[in-house]
């Protein structure tokens, strides 16, 4: 499964529940979609999966995370990338280039609103579950290698002690999420 047949498969699944917005359930049922998948496709799922939380990895998605959720750590960007995957190839791509943008999603604004935060750490095992669903066996620990990238050094400063130069990268975010 290369990255254009995992976009279908989350695109599948976003169609296939109530509210494609929730990343829990999105992610639900794109395990059981992968589950019915050859065993070989679901380990190459999981290495799409990460090479799209690689293309991720950077430090102003990382500002955006920790505005909308109020902080983030490692594992908290890890899971917020997982919900943003779920949200589907557009809102991803969109979000990836212009993390601002995120402020335009509906499910965005209503979570500021409510203070909720936007992650799924579900996610981050689909292809695990459904791997484990399929064969009853656990994924191969050598399936996929992830390499992210160095962090933009523009970027480089404690997005808490320097909020005003977040707001000013990250204007649209920072009225949404001003106290």
């Amino acid at each position: 499964m290369d990255t254009t047949a995992f976009w279908t498969l989350v695109d599948d699944a976003r169609r296939q529940v109530a509210d494609p917005t929730d990343g829990e359930t999105v992610a639900e049922r794109a395990t059981a979609l992968l589950a019915t998948r050859p065993a070989a496709e679901i380990v190459s799922a999981d290495r799409a999966f990460w090479g799209l939380m690689a293309d991720s990895y950077r430090a102003p998605l990382w500002a955006a995370a920790y505005t909308i959720n109020g902080g983030c750590s490692d594992d908290g960007f890890d899971y917020f990338r997982g919900w943003l995957i779920l949200q589907g190839r557009e809102v991803f791509e969109r979000a990836v280039a212009d993390p601002d943008t995120l402020a335009e999603l509906p499910q965005v604004r209503e979570a500021a609103e409510e203070w909720d935060e936007m992650d799924c750490e579900r996610a981050l095992a689909i292809a695990w579950d459904a791997y484990r669903k399929a064969t009853g066996e656990d994924l191969p620990p050598d399936a996929f290698t992830v390499r992210y990238p160095k962090l933009d050094p523009d970027w480089a400063f404690d997005f808490e002690e320097r909020c005003d130069e977040v707001a000013r990268r990250l204007p649209r975010l920072a009225a949404l999420y001003a106290d």
